[in-house]
């Protein structure tokens, strides 16, 4: 059974390693089939080079997209073949430029022809072809310079474990962990207020009897996370979201994300038309939670936590 039959679309990057590998070895192959004195990894830098009298290694680097310490060890191997050869910048005495020697010029004459016909040769490869591969390298980068790979593959991976998180309403049983986790973060960054105390305490008391709710994030059986919605008595908020905490083995699961959109829907089926909450600034992800949830700062709002520096608003839409 052909190996990528078999393992598919996430090899693709295999698939090009050894699609580059085959095509450097012909390129090798072609270089001396017309008696030019060039390796294929030398070609960009010299292509470059060929069509301007001088370039600084980081103006080579930025025009083929190759980093610095690359471009730089490949001039050196072409300055040892006496293809190029490094002059002080006129304008800035400490920058050096690169150019071609007398024997790169003459490289550069002899290579036209070659130029053609690997042009030719490719382009008919491309004409003979059901999908023109060149276009789709193009289409292919830009979409990695929208998003990497490694973004992409973060995402699922997300995705995939919020499939085994399950949201589900406070009970009796949670409330050890509902402490445990708020005052392990509380103390992370801060100290334990009074406020704290008595909502973690008490939180039937303080949060659920008084028309609030909280949520549990559970993850493979485990609570993992919780929320809470707190019934406010003020004339502009209907509740506020507090005592938000993830356990930091549950991180990178948007654990987060989930208990945000849930207390959304739950302060929406309550009949709240705001939801508010009071932050620190210091706690970096969770204010950018807070904004990809649609929360934005206000200010003038009285506090009860000494911790507080920032104050957000989320308009609930039906």
């Amino acid at each position: 059974m052909n190996f990528f039959d078999n393992v598919g679309v996430m090899a693709i990057g295999t698939r090009l390693r050894m699609l580059s590998e085959k095509m450097s070895e012909d390129a090798a192959r072609i270089y001396e089939m017309y008696e030019v004195d060039l390796k294929p990894k030398w070609f960009p830098v010299f292509y470059v080079l060929s069509q301007s009298k001088e370039k600084s290694i980081t103006a080579i680097a930025n025009e083929i997209g190759h980093s610095h310490p690359s471009v730089s060890k490949i001039v050196r191997e072409m300055v040892r073949e006496g293809i190029l050869s490094e002059k002080k910048d006129t304008a800035d005495g400490r920058k050096n430029n690169v150019i071609l020697t007398t024997k790169g010029k003459k490289i550069a004459d002899q290579i036209l022809e070659q130029y053609r016909d690997v042009a030719h040769a490719v382009q008919a490869m491309l004409d003979q072809s059901r999908h023109n591969m060149w276009q789709a390298i193009e289409e292919f980068e830009f979409l990695l310079e929208q998003k990497s790979l490694l973004e992409r593959v973060k995402e699922e991976k997300k995705q995939r474990e919020a499939e085994k998180v399950q949201i589900v309403s406070f009970d009796p049983k949670y409330q050890a962990f509902f402490k445990r986790i708020n005052e392990e973060w509380i103390n992370a960054y801060f100290v334990m207020e009074e406020t704290d105390r008595t909502s973690l305490e008490n939180p039937k008391e303080y949060i659920l009897d008084k028309g609030g709710d909280i949520l549990v994030a559970v993850y493979e059986g485990e609570p993992v996370g919780v929320c809470a919605l707190i019934k406010m008595d003020d004339p502009e908020y209907d509740y506020e979201l507090a005592k938000m905490a993830v356990s930091p083995k549950a991180k990178g699961k948007g654990i987060g994300w989930l208990l945000g959109k849930a207390i959304e829907d739950r302060a929406r089926v309550l009949g709240a038309k705001k939801i508010y909450l009071e932050s620190n600034t210091i706690l970096k992800p969770a204010i950018n939670l807070y904004q990809k949830l649609g929360f934005k700062k206000v200010i003038g709002h009285t506090t009860p936590y000494k911790r507080c520096n920032i104050q957000m608003e989320l308009e609930l839409k039906p």
